[in-house]
């Protein structure tokens, strides 16, 4: 007889890997733009979503300017509010508990009075999205690895003041084939100190020498992707043994062109070796698949059983910076599921 299928959106999920700017819903961009009158790329527009990879110069930088457009829209502490709302109501939709969003203040602070400012309203908009909706939110503020690694510096000492007031982790984002990987070491100690979790992105674009890089120069608790630890077994195994998190985000290493279709995506050997995974959405807005969608896929593409996508959202809490509480209600939630 054939296993029956759970309905994924009744799954409770921790969501560990949702950037700010893309988390926003395409009918929200296409709004917000018409009322300001920006025009819009063609491939924001008729083409959604867009057509991307990565795999080149010219098909990062087109997905960056992609981004910067949807950055430009937001104008106002309400379109700020908005944004963290929706992407609350979005993960509530898909069975998300606990979400931790990624945000740069350093890219709206010229617009919203400086980046303490900034994320003094981000954390106001999280507070009123979680009595909202009901989910639980926290924040990680990340540095863009493309700006100058004092940014980075200033950007930690920002994020530690916020330590056990909204923000739970520091990060490290954009390209991972800009810059030098060892000169964030400073702010990431920075972050440390505080307590912050530490998750730069890693193994997404570059392979196992780039992760080895995050774990020996940055002290990563998790990595943002880390898909590619699969290429090196040694690798994964002190990945495994150390239990560093990897935030999975199927989808967007398709849609990147790190592998060809859904079914090369090595979620089965990352599970196999032990390895602690957390399925992420990554940037909706371009890549067109919320929270479930990752789940879906990865049903789909590699015949995941109930228990095995249980399992993958038990880690997911377990990842999480989610206090005891929340953790403990979704796994119980999540063995409900199950019996269900």
């Amino acid at each position: 007889m054939t296993e029956p299928r759970r309905a994924l959106s009744e799954l409770p999920k921790a969501h560990l890997h949702l950037h700010f700017t893309g988390s926003m819903r395409h009918s929200t961009l296409l709004e917000l733009a018409e009322r300001d009158g920006i025009v819009l790329p063609e491939s924001l527009v008729s083409e959604w979503p867009p057509t991307l990879s990565a795999a080149d110069e010219k098909g990062w930088f087109r997905f960056q300017r992609l981004y910067d457009v949807a950055r430009s829209v937001l104008r106002t502490p309400g379109d700020v509010r908005r944004l963290v709302l929706e992407a609350a109501e979005d993960d509530v939709r898909d069975g998300g508990r606990w979400l931790e969003i990624q945000v740069d203040p350093s890219g709206y602070a010229a617009r919203f009075g400086g980046m303490t400012a900034f994320t003094d309203l981000v954390l106001d908009c999280v507070r009123d999205a979680c009595d909202r909706t009901g989910i639980a939110m926290s924040v990680v503020i990340a540095a863009n690895r493309t700006r100058h690694p004092l940014d980075a510096r200033a950007l930690a000492r920002l994020a530690s003041q916020y330590s056990g007031r909204g923000v739970v982790g520091f990060g490290l984002s954009n390209d991972e084939r800009r810059g030098s990987t060892a000169d964030f070491s400073r702010a990431f100690a920075i972050a440390e100190r505080a307590g912050l979790m530490l998750a730069p992105h890693g193994g997404e674009l570059l392979g196992p020498a780039h992760i080895r890089a995050c774990l020996d120069e940055l002290h990563a608790d998790r990595l943002g992707h880390g898909v590619r630890s699969a290429e090196d077994p040694a690798l994964l195994q002190r990945i495994v043994d150390s239990g560093v998190a990897l935030e999975v985000c199927p989808v967007s290493n398709v849609a990147l062109g790190v592998y060809s279709d859904l079914t090369s995506v090595p979620l089965p050997q990352l599970m196999e070796a032990g390895a602690t995974i957390a399925l992420g959405a990554d940037d909706p807005l371009l890549f067109g698949s919320q929270l479930e969608g990752q789940y879906a896929t990865m049903r789909a593409a590699h015949d995941l059983t109930d228990e095995q996508l249980a399992e993958l959202a038990r880690m997911s809490f377990r990842a999480s910076r989610a206090p005891s509480d929340v953790v403990a209600a979704g796994l119980a939630d999540i063995e409900a599921w199950l019996a269900g």
